[in-house]
Order: C-alpha cells, then structure tokens, then sequence
C-alpha cells in the first residue's frame, strides 16, 4: 500500500514539475518572441531601406545619363575621330546600342519624353537598315528599337524595311563557315572582319541580332524569323562558350590566344555583349519555346563563369582572366554584366545571397563611373579585344549599357 502511494506521489510530483517547466518555456517563449520579432523587424526596415536607396539612385543615374547623352548628339566631340562618323550614324551599332538601353529604361519608367525622342529618330531614319552588308549583325541592333516601336504602336512602317532584309536572308541563307580565320577579309566604310561575318560568328554579334529576329516573329506573328534566330544563335554560341571557363571567346581567333600571365584571352565587353543579350532573347521567346530551358542553362553557366571575375571594386577586368593585363575600370562590360545578374535576381533564376552582393556591388562601381552631369566614364573604345581605357573615355554602348543596368536595379529586392 505505501509502495504504491509512494509511486502516486511520485508521478503527482513529476506532474508538476513537467508542468512548470511547461509554464516556464510558455513564459520565456512569450517574453522572448516580441524581441525576435522585433529583430526581424528592425532587419526587414534595414533591407528595404537598402532597396529603396538603391532603387532611388538608379532613378538619378538613369535619368541623368539618358538625358545627358541624347544632349550629346551632334557635337559628338570627346569620342576619338576615329569613330566620331560612325557614332554619328543612328543606324550604327553604336549609336543603336545606345538606343537598346534607353528603351529597356523607358519601359519602367514610362517615360513619354523619352518615348517620343526614339519614335522622331526612328521615323527621321526612315525605320532603315544599313543596306550596304545586309547580312552583317552589327547592322541589325536598331532594328531591335524599330520593332520595339512597332509592337508598341501596331505600325506596320516600323517592321517593313527590316522584314524585307531579313526575307532577303532567308531566302539566301549564307552558307559560310563560323571559323574568323578561314575567311577572307574585305575593307571599305563599312567592312567585314571576315566573310564568317555573314553569320554571327563573333560574340558582339549576339547582342545585336538576334533578339530583333524573336522581335519580328512576335510582331507579325511568323515563326520562320525566331526560327532562323534561334538556330543561328545556338550554332555560335556551341561555338564560341568555353564550358571550362564559363565564358565566351570573341571570336575563333583568340581559341588559342593567352594572355600575358599565360591565361586564355576572354574579353571584358564581349561576355558582357552575350550575357546582356540572353535576357533580352529569353523575354521575346513564346513561353513555351523548345529553346527557353537552354538559354536559362547557358544563362546560369555564363552567370557563374562571370561571378567568380569580379574585382575587389565591384568591376570586371577588360581582360577577364587576367586583371593585370588592364588595370582601370572598365563599365561597359561591368554595365551589361551587372544587367545581366540583376536580371536573373530579380526573375529568381540567382536566389543565393553571393549573387545579390555581386550586383550590388557591380551596381556601386557603376554609380562610381557616372558624373553628376551623366557622363558614363571608364568605357572602352571601339575595339574586339581587351584595350587600355582612360577615365575620360566615353561612348554611346557605356551608356546604354549603364541604361539596362538602371533600369533592372529600379526594381531591386534583396
């Protein structure tokens, strides 16, 4: 009988005991939990505070550079003699580059100034191409502002002259090989590096043609251009992207080709040309495109061949793999990667915290190279390799490229 009053006792007690240290967790949960959640608080207020600082500067930076460089046009003195005609030239590259940034800005701003400069240079150029290489890619860049206009007015006058090249091509598709080194070279006002260059067998080229290919398709409702794009782009880049490194060379010429410090020659602006294009390409493509799921794998392999290149202060090197060989700033390239990151944060394709403090830190070095008046410094002159670069030199592409960049990081969450 004691034996098993005792062992009642006993559970009554461990009963109890149970029971307060319940109570006392209770009471530690409860006095602890408004501290933890105002922690959390105080650490969310920080971070979107943080988003809004950077969202607000990139709103000054892209507002300044736009409006400084179109109040450059036509006294296009601080760009070398060299490329002062070119640049001169809407339809160019250059100039078209320019116009492929200002765009991306205008659609998150909504900017109607904006807006309306692009559609009079449009209409002043008569929606055409550079008819004298029709098949050369460089030429094709403005005609992605053209069909941006078209598929936001429904006017058939901004698509028709680049529809007629590019039928043209696709009922004559060249034939040459991609190899630069194999070609014959060709000079004049507007020449080609080599006859390989009736395709797109050069990095930059990525950039400039193909997504006015997905363009066309999207606008008049025509698989047969993405088509020709899609095939064309992937035939390049099988060609040019190193799965070793992560990267793209320019062109065949530099398979071989190292640097000073022994290591391959992978320029700067070139990757960043590619790594800006494919985001653009992936935005126009039918979202249930066989090739949708490929551009996001290449995407993710260049992003990571990219990361591991930046700098200590926030740019990448003109000569990627081998920083010495060009020690200043160089923003073209830091711009169209910094887009390119940005890009992939903000569509939760890059969802690591490394990856957020590599644009972050991008973006910084950016604003860096920006005046108060909107000049873009630190660019890198018209070029296909990894050349010295002056504070003070400066070009439409660096703008335009600062422009994407900007105009990813207005909407930026950590």
């Amino acid at each position: 009988m004691m034996k098993k009053m005792t062992m009642k006792l006993s559970a009554i007690a461990l009963s109890l005991t149970m029971g307060l240290v319940a109570c006392s967790e209770q009471t530690d949960t409860v006095q602890s939990s408004p501290k933890k959640q105002v922690v959390e608080t105080q650490a969310q207020q920080m971070s979107e505070a943080v988003d809004r600082d950077i969202q607000n500067t990139a709103k000054e930076v892209g507002t300044k550079v736009a409006n400084w460089q179109i109040a450059q046009f036509g006294n296009l003195s601080y760009i070398p003699e060299s490329h002062r005609e070119k640049s001169e030239n809407a339809k160019f590259w250059i100039q078209a580059s320019f116009y492929i940034g200002l765009t991306r800005w205008i659609d998150e701003t909504n900017d109607k100034s904006l807006t309306d400069y692009v559609s009079d240079v449009a209409k002043k150029e008569n929606y055409e191409l550079i008819l004298e290489r029709p098949y050369h890619a460089d030429d094709h860049a403005i005609a992605q502002t053209y069909l941006w206009l078209a598929e936001r007015t429904g006017s058939e006058d901004a698509y028709l002259p680049t529809k007629d090249v590019f039928d043209m091509i696709l009922d004559k598709p060249p034939t040459v090989g991609l190899s630069m080194a194999d070609t014959e070279t060709s000079t004049g006002k507007y020449h080609l590096e080599g006859n390989c260059q009736l395709r797109w067998c050069w990095a930059d080229a990525l950039f400039m043609a193909p997504r006015a290919w997905a363009q066309m398709s999207k606008v008049t409702g025509d698989p047969k251009y993405l088509e020709y794009g899609d095939k064309e782009f992937w035939a390049s880049a099988d060609y040019l992207f190193s799965d070793e490194y992560g990267l793209f060379y320019r062109d065949s010429r530099y398979f071989d080709t190292k640097s000073d410090n022994g290591e391959p020659v992978f320029w700067g602006r070139g990757n960043g040309w590619v790594f800006a294009a494919i985001p653009l390409i992936i935005e126009e493509l039918p979202k249930d495109h066989p090739s949708r799921d490929k551009y996001i794998e290449l995407y993710k392999k260049h992003a990571e061949g990219l990361m591991v290149l930046q700098k200590d202060d926030g740019y990448w090197p003109a000569s990627l793999m081998d920083a010495d060989k060009v020690k200043t700033p160089e923003v073209s390239g830091t711009g169209f990667i910094t887009f390119g990151l940005a890009w992939g944060v903000n569509n939760g394709i890059l969802t690591d915290e490394r990856s957020k403090k590599v644009v972050e830190k991008g973006w910084d070095a950016i604003t860096k190279a920006v005046t108060d008046d909107g000049r873009v410094h630190w660019v890198q002159h018209v070029g296909k390799s990894p050349d010295p670069v002056k504070e003070s030199d400066s070009q439409l592409y660096g703008s335009g490229a600062v422009l994407l960049a900007a105009s990813e990081m207005l909407n930026w969450q950590q």
